[in-house]
């Protein structure tokens, strides 16, 4: 079974997350709205299937990252999310929420062995 298909975003904390977003929109024309910017690429050569990855910044102060103490996230791009979950619990991964769905894919987090927060995400086609 497929797992991680790519990286779906990266999300960091800083003192002051609109000034990060206008710094990068002026500096390297990043077009970052209220939740960053979306990158579009293409699933493989020569498709038309697009994609995309999501860049972030978050308030120093967010509780988002939680319970790592970390000031990143990645998200990272699966496919069969739920069997991946089910996989993880059998492995003793710890899970720290429930799949949510959303109209653009479904997502859970889950930690690395050394307590970094990582988001995956199941994008909806």
């Amino acid at each position: 079974m497929k797992k991680v298909t790519g990286i779906g975003g990266i999300f960091f904390k800083c003192k002051d997350a609109d000034k990060m977003k206008e710094w990068y929109n002026t500096h390297l024309g990043m077009n970052a709205g209220p939740y960053g910017a979306s990158f579009e690429w293409y699933q493989e050569k020569d498709s038309k299937e697009k994609a995309t990855t999501q860049w972030s910044p978050f308030s120093e102060s967010t509780k988002y990252f939680e319970p790592s103490t970390k000031d990143f996230m990645i998200n990272y791009r699966v496919e069969n999310l739920e069997a991946l979950v089910e996989e993880f619990k059998k492995a003793g991964v710890t899970v720290l929420d429930k799949i949510e769905s959303y109209d653009y894919g479904k997502f859970v987090h889950i930690l690395d062995p050394e307590g970094n927060k990582i988001q995956l995400w199941e994008p909806k086609d």
